[in-house]
């Protein structure tokens, strides 16, 4: 169930990411979508691995925001 919840919330956070790092996406809508499911899917379990949040403090949510633009500004690059 934690993991449903992290993808939808990795959705959202896609969006996100896409409003904090705009500009040309290569891959339009459903890239996104997928690096910010696989930005929140990373960030969380390595904040939680690495003891920097537990499950549910806001942080986790920040921290999946940067996990996910940094995941658009790898895959920008790589696209190039």
């Amino acid at each position: 169930m934690v993991l449903l919840w992290v993808i939808f919330i990795g959705f959202v956070i896609g969006v996100v990411a896409k409003l904090v790092h705009p500009g040309p996406d290569p891959g339009g809508f459903l890239v996104t979508s997928a690096l910010g499911i696989g930005g929140s899917v990373l960030a969380t379990y390595l904040g939680h691995a690495l003891g920097l949040y537990a499950p549910g403090q806001p942080a986790g949510f920040i921290g999946a925001v940067i996990g996910s633009v940094l995941l658009l500004v790898a895959y920008r690059v790589m696209r190039r």
